[in-house]
């Protein structure tokens, strides 16, 4: 049976129209997975969107089986939103996952999944391809931690992500981190604070102790939660709120530099601090500022499409 033909009803030929109790096989999956959840779109080959389905988280890295069992779970509910009868073994996929592009894990993941053909990316690759769209151009995708990437030809190409540790030098986890370490330095009269440091040692009791002992239990997300306080006082005019925004947006602007393709006109900033940094880019780079397109779920879709579809 041809991947989209109907399994029983009046015609015998797919189309986009799932009525009257039809029971059809899927054409195409596109899967956004990520630390909180994952969602699912069944499509037709030519990517119109025919039902919808959410899950649980689909961090491969953290969870590979969790993750298996809620992509199939997403997918099996789009497909009922649809209409359609689940049938894995004749649908062709393209998955957007967090943490397939650490290790293995990407290939291992491949290797369980029951779709007829499948290919598995990350969740910025799709983030980018969402956000540009049919354009050619650049995107940051700026939230707990920091990436970049970048569409030419057709062809997309990303850097950064390197995790907390070692990169993500302009993620909302760094500010935080960057917070505390000033704070400290201002209580040690090492650099001048300002009300912002003064207002995150209020916060901890005035004991710098207490500020050790969070950041030695802390996770990005944890040092993250502080990063909404640097752009408050910033706007404010905080000195030091302003310094460690400024060291950040240097970052932003090398990394966009850097992965840039020749003659970039758009460059789209995703995630919950995107809109935030905006305004503290120098003027050229917001000049090329756009507002993205879609969503990587919307990304996967168009590498699902453009793998899989037909014209």
């Amino acid at each position: 049976m041809a991947v989209g033909e109907c399994t029983r009803g009046p015609d015998a030929h797919a189309r986009a129209s799932w009525l009257n109790g039809w029971v059809c096989t899927m054409n195409l999956v596109a899967v956004d997975g990520g630390g909180t959840g994952c969602r699912a779109i069944v499509a037709n080959a030519e990517g119109a969107v025919l039902g919808r389905g959410e899950s649980g988280p689909a961090n491969v890295m953290t969870d590979l089986d969790g993750s298996l069992t809620h992509i199939l779970e997403a997918v099996e509910r789009a497909g009922r939103q649809a209409g359609i009868e689940p049938e894995f073994s004749t649908s062709k996929a393209a998955l957007a996952l967090a943490g397939a592009n650490v290790g293995r894990f990407g290939e291992e993941l491949l290797q369980k999944l029951p779709f007829a053909e499948s290919i598995v990316e990350s969740d910025a690759t799709a983030a980018v391809r969402g956000a540009l769209g049919p354009h050619d151009g650049a995107a940051g995708i700026l939230g707990t931690g920091s990436v970049f990437g970048a569409k030419s030809g057709g062809e997309i190409r990303i850097i950064g992500g390197w995790g907390f540790l070692l990169g993500d030098q302009a993620s909302g986890a760094r500010l935080g981190r960057a917070l505390l370490e000033e704070t400290l330095l201002a209580h040690d009269g090492i650099v001048l604070g300002s009300a912002l440091t003064e207002a995150i040692l209020a916060r901890f009791q005035e004991d710098p102790r207490e500020i050790v002992v969070f950041g030695k239990r802390a996770r990005p997300a944890d040092f993250g939660a502080f990063a909404p306080e640097v752009f408050a006082y910033a706007e404010k005019g905080d000195a030091v709120a302003g310094r460690i925004l400024a060291d950040a947006v240097g970052w932003i602007e090398a990394s966009l530099d850097a992965v840039m393709p020749e003659g970039c006109d758009r460059v789209c900033l995703l995630g919950g601090l995107g809109q935030p940094y905006a305004p503290y880019l120098s003027e050229p780079f917001r000049n090329l500022l756009r507002p993205p397109l879609g969503n990587a779920l919307d990304g996967a879709l168009a590498l699902a499409v453009e793998k899989f579809g037909q014209s």
